[in-house]
C-alpha cells in the first residue's frame, strides 16, 4: 500500500526548505493545521497526514491492533518521513501527536531532528505526585460516554476542549471533526490517547524541543506543561496568552509567532 494514499499526505511549501510535519490530535485532521500553514510554507517544505482512521485517510488500513498503542501512530509518522526521504524534519505534534512525536523520534532519529509539542500531555490521569488534569474516574466516565453514544459525547465535548464560548464557531469545528471520524475508530483512539502513559519516554528525547502550553486549558493544564520542560532536557516552553487546547485554531497568531521563531532559531 502507498503511505502517500494511506495516510492522505500532502506537500506543501518551499521544496527547498527543511521539512516541518505537522501532526493533527484525536479527532482531527490535518484541515486543523489550515491557520499554520500560511506562516510556514514560504521558508519551509511543508508536510500533512492524516493518520489512519482520520480525514481522508484510507480507513481500509486501519488495525484495532495496531492503534491500539501510541507506538502504531508512531510508526505511521515514520513510514511517512521514509516515504519522502525527510532528514532533520521539524514534526509540530498538537495534544497527544506531541507523545506521538516522542516516540517516533526515538524510532527514526535521523528523521526527526526537532519536536514541537502544542498543547502536550505525557498522562492524562493523575498520579501520586503528577498532575494530570483527570481523575481515573473521570477517564473512565469520558469514555464510557464516549462509548454509548458517540455523537453526543462530540457534541458535549467540543465547546469544552475549545474553551471559547464567545466563538462558538470553533467548537462547532472541532464538533464536525470529531463527527467526521469513524466512531468504532474513534474509540480506538480515544482509549489509545487518554489511558495513554508516556512520562518515561521524555527523558530519551535528544533533540531541540518546544512546548507551547496555553495559559488555560483543562485538557492539559499548566502543570503538565511544566513537568514536560522539567523532563526533556534543555527544551524551550513558551506559554501562550490562549485559552483552550486548540491554540493553532483559537490563537493562531501567537502560535505561529512562537513556532516560527524557534525554527528560525534552529537554522
Amino acid at each position: 500500500m502507498d503511505i502517500l494514499h494511506r495516510n492522505n499526505v500532502t506537500v506543501t511549501g518551499n521544496p527547498e526548505g527543511p521539512a516541518v510535519v505537522l501532526a493533527h490530535g484525536f479527532g482531527c485532521d490535518q484541515n486543523m493545521w489550515r491557520l499554520t500553514v500560511p506562516a510556514l510554507e514560504r521558508d519551509h517544505r511543508v508536510i500533512l497526514f492524516d493518520y489512519v482512521g482520520a480525514g481522508r485517510s484510507d480507513l481500509s488500513a486501519f488495525s484495532a491492533e495496531r492503534y491500539g498503542s501510541l507506538d502504531g501512530y508512531a510508526r505511521d509518522v515514520v513510514e511517512v518521513c521514509e516515504r519522502l526521504d525527510l532528514r532533520d524534519a521539524v514534526l509540530v505534534g498538537h495534544s497527544v501527536s506531541s507523545m506521538i512525536g516522542v516516540l517516533a523520534a526515538r524510532r527514526a532519529p535521523g528523521r526527526i531532528g526537532a519536536l514541537v509539542m502544542v498543547a502536550p500531555s505525557p498522562r492524562y490521569i493523575d498520579d501520586e505526585g503528577y498532575r494530570g488534569g483527570f481523575s481515573e474516574g473521570d477517564i473512565e466516565e469520558l469514555l464510557d460516554s464516549l462509548d454509548a453514544n458517540y455523537l453526543g459525547w462530540s457534541a458535549a465535548m467540543a465547546p469544552l476542549i475549545m474553551a471559547n464560548p464567545d466563538r462558538p464557531e470553533l467548537g462547532e469545528e472541532l464538533r464536525n471533526s470529531f463527527c467526521a471520524t469513524d466512531p468504532e475508530m474513534a474509540r480506538v483512539f480515544a482509549r489509545t490517547t487518554f489511558l495513554s502513559d508516556a512520562r518515561d519516554d521524555l527523558k530519551d528525547v535528544r533533540v531541540p524541543t518546544l512546548i507551547l502550553e496555553c495559559a488555560q486549558d483543562a485538557i492539559a493544564p499548566r502543570e503538565v506543561g511544566a513537568y514536560v520542560h522539567e523532563a526533556i532536557p534543555g527544551s524551550v516552553l513558551v506559554t501562550l496568552d490562549a485559552t483552550g487546547h486548540c491554540p493553532h485554531l483559537s490563537a493562531p497568531e501567537a502560535t505561529n509567532a512562537a513556532l516560527t521563531s524557534f525554527l528560525g532559531g534552529l537554522r
